[in-house]
């Protein structure tokens, strides 16, 4: 049965991570990876919530599979995060390989914490 709610989670992660990443690309320059960027937050703060929740007793072993392993686990991406970043390096755009990597980083630890904040709150 986890296995199931994973595939279902994984499933539902994969697709939603594909429209995001579409939609917000097709309104930005095309340069700097603003998809990825954004599902990676989302994921975080998700997660975030979900640990929260789970810390509270609120959350179980099924909505922990299927939404932190399954939906947070395809919706966001760490490969296509290096990926980029080593595109923009080739391209020559040091910079934003930089702002790629440290805004990554700490918009995904400040998201995951709000997450944690949130859950707190309920």
């Amino acid at each position: 049965m986890t296995a199931l709610l994973i595939a279902a989670g994984g499933a539902l992660g994969a697709v939603l991570r594909y429209l995001i990443d579409h939609a917000v690309q097709r309104r930005s320059d095309g340069g700097f990876p603003y998809g990825t960027l954004t599902v990676n937050v989302l994921g975080s703060a998700l997660l975030g919530l979900l640990a929260g929740l789970t810390l509270d007793g609120a959350s179980g072993d099924a909505v922990r599979s299927l939404v932190g392993i399954g939906l947070c686990g395809s919706l966001t991406t760490y490969s296509t995060f290096g990926y980029e970043t080593v595109r923009l390096l080739t391209d020559g755009a040091r910079r934003q390989a930089v702002v790629n990597v440290v805004g990554t980083i700490l918009a995904g630890f400040a998201a995951a914490g709000a997450g944690l904040l949130l859950a707190a709150a309920f």
